[in-house]
């Protein structure tokens, strides 16, 4: 079935289990993104402590500046 398929099968659906669909792919878009933040916080905190620093320690203008250098690194 292709994405079309999908998208004009739910259409075709009454409101409330449209809205249940809508519910349902938020949810899971949700936990999809705060798997990501997990994932990208423990990267960052490895990348601090090989270079010295506690992630968890830094203030949100360390971090930037952290991550900004990452960022540039060949400059």
């Amino acid at each position: 079935m292709t994405n079309d398929q999908v998208v004009e099968l739910v259409r075709q659906l009454p409101p409330t289990q449209k809205r249940e669909v809508l519910r349902s792919l938020a949810s899971d878009a949700q936990a999809r993104r705060a798997e990501r933040m997990t994932y990208a916080e423990d990267r960052l905190r490895a990348l601090a402590t090989a270079r010295g620093l506690a992630w968890d320690d830094l203030d949100a203008d360390a971090r930037e500046v952290f991550i900004d250098d990452l960022l540039h690194e060949d400059r």
